[in-house]
C-alpha cells in the first residue's frame, strides 16, 4: 500500500498549473545560446507558449527573440569604461545590477504565467559568473521559489571524448547540482558531430570508463580513475539526453526529461522549501510570543511603581563631576583673561 501511494503521488503534482523554468548553464563554447534558439524554435513549432529571458550582457546578437533582455537594462561596455573593469568583471557587475531589479522581472513573468508552459533562461557564457555569484543565487532561488525550476547543464560532446575532460565536466555538473539543489539534466550537445553514446556508457558502465582511462598514460589518469569511483552514485541519479542544437535532434527526449524533473521538483525541492518557510514562520511567531510575554511580565511586576529606564553607575557620576569641574575651570579661565583685557584697556585710556 505504501509503494502504491508513492507511485500515485506525482500525478497531481505534475499537473499542477504554472510554467516550468529551464535554466541553461554550461561551459563557454558548449552551445548554450544556440541550444536556446533550438528550444525556442521547437516550442513555437509545437505551438507551446513559452517565455524567454536572456541574462548574458556581453552577447553581441541573439539568434532568438527574448521577452526580457538584460542588455535593455544594463550597458556592458559602459560599465567597463565607467568602473575600469575587464570583460569578466563587467559581466559580473552587470548581472549584479540586474539582480537588484529582478523583483520587477518576476512581476512581468507572473502576469504571463497562467498562459505559459515553459520559461527559458539563458545565462552568461562564463559559467562561474552565474553559478558561483550572489546574483546567480538570488535569481535562481527567486525563480525556484515561485515556479518549478530545472537546471540544464550543457556539455560540449566533441570535447568530452577524452576521459579527463569528461571527468572535468562531470565534476562541474556535480558541483552545480549540489550548489543549486535543483533537479538537473545533463544535455550532451553537438551530437550531430559526435554521438554521445560513449559518454552515457562511461556514466553507466564503470568498466568501460576504466578501460578508456587505462589507454591514457598521463599523470591525470590515476586521478580520473579515483574520481570515477566517487561519482558513481552521482551518475545513478542523473538524467542525460543527447541533443543537437543545429539539427534539432533529441528535442522530444529533452522535454520529456524536463517533465520528469518537474515531478522531482515537487517531490523533493518544493517539500524542502515549504518546510523551511514553515520553520522560519514558526521561529518568528515564537520570537513575537516571547517578546509579548516579556512585556506583559514587566507590566505586572512594575504595576503602580516608577519604571527606571536606565540605572546610572558610580563611574558615570564620577565622569559627570570631572566634566563639570573641567567646564568650570574653562569658565574661570575665560573670566581671568577677560579681566586682563579690561585692565589693559583701562591703562591705555589713562595714558591717553
Amino acid at each position: 500500500p505504501r509503494s502504491s501511494m508513492a507511485t500515485q503521488a506525482p500525478a497531481p503534482q505534475a499537473s499542477t498549473p504554472g510554467p516550468t523554468t529551464i535554466i541553461v548553464i554550461g561551459m563557454a563554447g558548449s552551445g548554450k545560446t544556440t541550444l536556446m534558439q533550438r528550444l525556442n524554435a521547437h516550442l513555437h513549432e509545437q505551438q507551446t507558449p513559452n517565455y524567454v529571458i536572456n541574462l548574458d550582457p556581453a552577447v553581441s546578437s541573439l539568434p532568438y527573440s527574448s521577452n526580457i533582455d538584460i542588455r535593455d537594462t544594463v550597458n556592458y561596455k559602459e560599465i567597463m569604461k565607467q568602473y575600469q573593469l575587464g570583460p569578466n568583471g563587467a559581466i559580473m557587475t552587470s548581472v549584479n545590477m540586474f539582480a537588484t531589479k529582478f523583483d520587477q522581472v518576476m512581476q512581468f513573468v507572473e502576469k504571463r504565467a497562467p498562459e505559459l508552459k515553459y520559461i527559458l533562461m539563458d545565462t552568461p557564457g562564463q559559467i562561474e559568473i552565474f553559478t558561483w555569484s550572489a546574483s546567480g543565487t538570488i535569481i535562481s532561488e527567486l525563480m525556484a521559489s515561485t515556479f518549478p525550476t530545472v537546471v540544464v547543464y550543457v556539455v560540449d560532446t566533441p570535447r568530452t571524448t577524452s576521459p579527463t575532460t569528461f571527468m572535468s565536466n562531470m565534476l562541474y555538473a556535480c558541483s552545480v547540482l549540489y550548489k543549486n539543489r535543483l533537479p538537473m539534466i545533463v544535455a550532451f550537445n553537438k551530437t550531430d558531430v559526435v554521438d554521445c553514446g560513449f559518454a552515457k556508457s562511461w556514466m553507466t558502465d564503470y568498466e568501460a570508463l576504466q578501460e578508456a582511462v587505462s589507454a591514457d598514460e598521463s599523470y591525470m589518469s590515476s586521478l580520473t580513475r579515483s574520481m570515477s569511483l566517487v561519482l558513481d552514485e552521482f551518475y545513478g541519479n542523473m538524467r542525460t539526453v543527447g541533443v543537437s542544437a543545429v539539427t534539432g535532434k533529441g528535442m522530444e527526449e529533452f522535454f520529456a526529461a524536463v517533465d520528469e524533473a518537474r515531478v522531482e521538483y515537487f517531490e523533493n525541492y518544493k517539500v524542502e522549501l515549504d518546510r523551511k518557510i514553515s520553520s522560519r514562520s514558526q521561529e518568528e511567531a515564537d520570537k513575537r510570543t516571547t517578546h509579548l510575554e516579556a512585556i506583559k511580565r514587566d507590566l505586572q511586576e512594575n504595576k503602580g511603581k516608577r519604571v527606571v529606564v536606565g540605572k546610572r553607575s558610580e563611574d558615570d557620576d564620577d565622569d559627570d563631576e570631572d566634566n563639570y569641574a573641567d567646564n568650570n575651570d574653562d569658565d574661570d579661565d575665560d573670566d581671568y583673561y577677560g579681566e586682563e583685557e579690561e585692565d589693559e584697556e583701562g591703562e591705555d585710556e589713562d595714558e591717553r
